[in-house]
């Protein structure tokens, strides 16, 4: 049976508590889409902190990734379509169920082969290597919606969706981040190892693999396979990753705790395998489930393969809440929520 509760090897910065940045005087968030706002910030922002280099890479991929779909449609193999497919999920669970659940968060342990393998889908994934995903989510978690949050949502759904890896790091992100006790990252041979090769093997990946083997083995065109198995489900993965710091911060109830902007969001937690119940993992970071309940019930496809691999023999110590410690924390500071669900489920 899985631990009820955080073990002494985690440590401060992965958890949550009552100390961590509550908002009383709590915005009421709407995804409202305003030329006219999108013109008004423009006008007001700071261009000489803009990253020119990630800017146009961006605009880039977003040109390539278009291509990609219309070849997606019109011209690709089907073998093409489902290696896409294939690679979306390799890629997507490199993010959540390694670089997010168990390197930002310890909330299970893996064995080295399953390390190895979860280090290579997060390098499929392009999203900066290990190491610095999980030192800035855990910023994220510390420091959440503040200026040394990395993807701060109070500073506007684009930012905290993309526009933050576009922009210059405010000081207190660089600050806090380097006040983080990460000596278990550094002790980590793969994510060490990863780091210091991350170029040449992150492209060899992301785009040279899935350009090769379609073309190899059941003659895709190769310009084909790069843009639809590389660019645009390199594009895919991203924005369905940047959900949830955006829309998962933005749209969705919230039965854990009200003072904080994580929400509840199905939609998100469909396409990101699980990740979605983001007011629950806010609150209780530590559950390898990263929700209430794991498996297709929640859409928690992630929670699912961590349970398949523990009973294999290649994940342990998977670390979950107690039902009583949930309603507790619901009870207390939730908005009511999940009171009604469950009344509902009765």
């Amino acid at each position: 049976m899985a631990p009820q509760a955080p073990d002494q090897e985690v440590k401060g910065e992965l958890l949550e508590d009552d100390t961590a940045p509550h908002h009383h005087d709590m915005e009421v968030r709407e995804v409202d889409i305003s030329l006219r706002r999108i013109i008004h910030d423009l006008r007001h922002l700071d261009w000489s902190k803009v990253v020119w280099r990630n800017a146009i890479l961006f605009a880039l991929l977003h040109m390539y990734s278009v291509y990609g779909l219309y070849l997606a449609i019109f011209a690709v193999k089907w073998k093409t379509i489902g290696f896409s497919v294939l690679l979306y999920f390799m890629a997507a669970l490199g993010i959540t169920m390694g670089a997010h659940r168990l390197w930002s968060h310890r909330s299970y342990k893996a064995t080295l082969p399953l390390r190895v393998i979860l280090a290579a889908f997060q390098t499929l994934s392009f999203q900066n290597d290990i190491f610095e995903w999980a030192r800035d989510h855990r910023v994220h978690h510390k420091y959440s919606e503040t200026d040394a949050d990395p993807h701060n949502a109070r500073r506007g759904f684009f930012f905290s969706h993309m526009g933050w890896l576009m922009y210059r790091k405010h000081p207190k992100v660089i600050e806090k981040g380097r006040n983080l006790d990460l000596s278990d990252l550094k002790e980590d041979a793969i994510v060490m190892w990863q780091r210091k090769h991350y170029v040449p093997v992150v492209l060899l990946t992301c785009f040279v693999m899935p350009t090769f083997l379609p073309w190899f083995f059941w003659e895709e065109n190769a310009v084909n396979a790069l843009m639809v198995a590389g660019f645009l489900r390199y594009t895919t993965v991203l924005h369905v990753t940047w959900l949830v710091n955006s829309l998962a911060h933005w749209v969705g109830n919230k039965p854990f705790d009200k003072s904080i902007y994580p929400s509840q969001n199905p939609v998100v937690a469909y396409l990101a395998l699980g990740e979605g119940w983001h007011n629950y993992h806010h609150v209780f970071p530590w559950d390898y489930r990263t929700a209430e309940l794991g498996g297709l019930v929640d859409y928690n496809i992630t929670s699912l393969v961590i349970g398949f691999c523990s009973k294999i023999g290649l994940a342990y110590d998977l670390k979950t809440v107690t039902p009583e410690m949930i309603e507790k924390r619901a009870n207390r500071t939730g908005d009511g929520s999940y009171v009604e669900n469950a009344m509902k489920t009765k």
